[in-house]
């Protein structure tokens, strides 16, 4: 059987693995990338998160693996964490970066699309 041209999604994900490949040392594991997912989703939808909120996602993983990701994300330039008011609290935030690597990926996602 001839395919004479792959799916729509393969070419996506070969397109992310080229993107991933031009960002050496930013790649993300599918804990942060899930993450990073939940993050920007509430950056888009105008609600805050919490490093709390996050580290209690135990579908994604222990509290301290969560909480090693996290550290991650931001050492990485992806997410900053800001304390609330007595310090007890920490909102995340997507930074420029993150946001910048979502408007790739859609970008990828169109030229995906536009090819079929």
């Amino acid at each position: 059987m001839a395919i004479t041209k792959s799916p729509s999604y393969l070419r996506f994900l070969n397109l992310i693995d080229a993107l991933d490949r031009m960002n050496p040392g930013k790649k993300l594991d599918y804990v942060e990338e899930n993450l990073l997912d939940k993050i920007i989703n509430c950056a888009y939808s105008k609600k805050s998160i919490l490093v709390g909120d996050l580290i209690a996602l135990s579908e994604l993983g222990s509290q301290a693996t969560l909480h090693g990701r996290l550290k991650n994300l931001s050492a990485m330039g992806y997410i900053k964490m800001i304390s609330n008011v007595d310090g007890r609290k920490k909102e995340v935030l997507p930074t420029k970066l993150a946001l910048k690597r979502y408007e790739e990926i859609s970008k990828c996602l169109e030229k995906a699309v536009k090819s079929a």
